[in-house]
């Protein structure tokens, strides 16, 4: 590829959200032509809220990083939908888990992240998530959280709240338990 035709075509525009895998959805804050090792090469300027960090990707190895446009509507609600759907149950050794989750993420598709979520959700309700793990599901819960929020034009806290009600549904219909959310009966003695 010649230097002057080496990333010219950019598949994002400024100020288009977009999500980074393991990192978050950012926005493209400006697209800019930087030497690199004696060629001009195009970089997206990205800032990412969420670590309050801005990083410069090089247009021709943005796929490869994994970057890619917020989901539409519809693929951000089949996303929630994944939560009432059966699954298989993953290994018991939190080392493989971790890496299977990891490697699901870095994929970085919203059903993929959601499928993180649900399974770390779930393991964590039987028993608590090592350290790494625990880091993971955040880190995951987070960008879903984000991107469907974007996606639907609804408030993160609110999208927060769809997630786990969601999730408590599919645990509570698994489980066969009651929902781990405290009884109201002290709320109810004051009033």
């Amino acid at each position: 590829m010649s230097s002057s035709a080496k990333g010219k075509h950019t598949t994002f525009k400024k100020s288009q959200q977009v999500v980074y895998p393991l990192q978050g959805v950012g926005q493209v804050k400006e697209i800019l032509e930087m030497d690199f090792k004696g060629e001009k090469t195009l970089y997206y300027v990205i800032y990412l809220p969420v670590s309050d960090m801005t990083v410069k990707i090089p247009v021709d190895r943005a796929e490869e990083h994994g970057i890619r446009a917020i989901v539409p509507k519809e693929e951000a609600e089949s996303a929630l939908d994944l939560f009432s759907q059966e699954f298989e149950p993953v290994s018991a050794d939190w080392k493989m888990r971790y890496q299977m989750n990891l490697d699901l993420l870095k994929k970085g598709s919203i059903h993929d992240i959601a499928s993180v979520v649900r399974t770390l959700y779930t393991r964590k309700k039987v028993k608590e998530l090592p350290i790494m793990e625990r880091k993971l599901y955040d880190s995951a819960l987070q960008l879903l959280v984000d991107e469907v929020s974007f996606s639907l034009g609804i408030k993160t806290k609110e999208v927060e709240e769809l997630v786990f009600s969601k999730l408590e549904v599919d645990a509570g219909e698994e489980d066969e338990t009651d929902d781990i959310i405290p009884d109201d009966e002290d709320i109810e003695d004051d009033e």
